[in-house]
């Protein structure tokens, strides 16, 4: 079993699709182990986002994933990255597998809808960022 980080986006959680998405990780075999719904900090945004500190979207990300609430969840299952990634499709919706949660509820490559670990250390990191180990059932 391998555990990931998703995070249903303010774009998304606006809309009022965050039940949706749940579904679409449950369809796609994997359980949802943890779920909380929280609005980030300024600070809270910078420090999970650090790793794009460098970068020019950076300022307009955490502006972005501070503009209202969002969901984060620990996913878990067999090959819980790959998976939940595949089931996220591509960053930029216009270019995302039909049938994906990026093509069904993203706009653009910002406003994408969800978040997800890229890898089994990033997935670590982030499920802990956001959850404590009694959290998780």
């Amino acid at each position: 079993m391998e555990r990931t980080l998703g995070i249903v986006k303010p774009d998304a959680f606006g809309a009022g699709r965050t039940g949706a998405i749940i579904d679409m990780i449950q369809e796609g075999g994997l359980s949802v182990r943890a779920v909380r719904t929280l609005r980030l900090s300024d600070a809270q945004a910078r420090a999970f986002y650090a790793v794009h500190a460098e970068r020019p979207f950076f300022g307009s990300l955490v502006e972005f994933m501070t503009s209202g609430p969002i969901a984060v969840m620990a996913i878990e299952g067999e090959n819980a990255i790959a998976r939940w990634r595949e089931i996220m499709g591509s960053t930029d919706p216009a270019k995302a597998a039909a049938g994906t949660v990026r093509k069904i509820h993203g706009t653009d490559v910002q406003n994408n809808a969800v978040h997800g670990s890229d890898a089994p250390a990033t997935a670590a990191v982030e499920v802990a960022f956001f959850f404590a180990g009694a959290d998780l059932v």
